[in-house]
């Protein structure tokens, strides 16, 4: 009996998959040259109700999210601060979060949206944010001297501040000239007499310096410094 000769069907090449290219990292946005991201903050809006409501709640969605993190990045380090509000205050969560955390931006559209330029009212507006001083809804004529000495002592309100200290703070070496501690008395005279019957805000302490206090008929207004977003 002969043995038949089997015929072995080709075998069919099969090419490896291609492997696929690394996706590029996303570039950061809004980083200046000479600096480098050291991490981020993600601003999460969600609310203890609704994350209750999912079957949740806002500890074990932090302790989530920080797990991730660390699967993703193994040695990364975190920090959670939980954003509070008035009740009812209404409002988008993610927009009342960046406002109570303080971010920057949020601050500034806020102040853009919320503070328009003062109306006219009886009183003195100190706004920092602008360098200027209403008296009556009239900008005063100040001098720039005279507003950083306004607002030297604005904000270090309550406290008296002595002359050379003044001196140190507002003047520096190089200036065409440089007051001494007897000419501080004119600065303060000067800028007394442009804010009327709001002088007695700048109070001399007799054989000390000069302090401001605060008056019924004054609002100051603070600046914000607006700062970029990152994604």
């Amino acid at each position: 009996m002969s043995l038949a000769t089997a015929s072995l069907a080709p075998i069919e090449r099969v090419s490896a998959a291609p492997t696929p290219a690394p996706t590029p990292a996303r570039r950061l946005r809004a980083v200046p040259d000479g600096t480098e991201a050291r991490g981020f903050a993600l601003y999460v809006g969600v609310d203890q109700l609704k994350a209750l409501e999912a079957g949740t709640d806002l500890g074990r969605v932090v302790e989530r999210l920080k797990q991730l993190l660390a699967d993703l990045v193994p040695g990364s380090e975190t920090y959670a601060a939980v954003a509070l509000a008035p009740a009812g205050v209404g409002g988008r969560d993610v927009d009342v979060v960046r406002l109570a955390l303080q971010d920057p931006a949020a601050l500034a559209k806020h102040r853009q949206i919320e503070e328009p330029t003062p109306k006219p009212r009886d009183g003195v507006v100190i706004d920092i944010s602008r360098k200027r001083v209403l008296l009556g809804g009239q900008t005063a004529s100040l001098t720039y001297k005279e507003f950083e000495l306004l607002q030297y002592l604005v904000l270090r309100e309550g406290r008296t501040i002595d002359r050379a200290e003044i001196i140190s703070a507002l003047w520096i070496a190089g200036d065409d000239e440089i007051p001494n501690e007897r000419t501080i008395d004119v600065h303060v005279r000067r800028l007394r007499a442009k804010l009327g019957e709001f002088e007695v805000i700048v109070r001399t302490v007799r054989g000390v310096g000069y302090r401001f206090d605060r008056h019924a008929d004054v609002s100051i207004r603070q600046a914000t410094t607006p700062s970029p977003d990152f994604f």
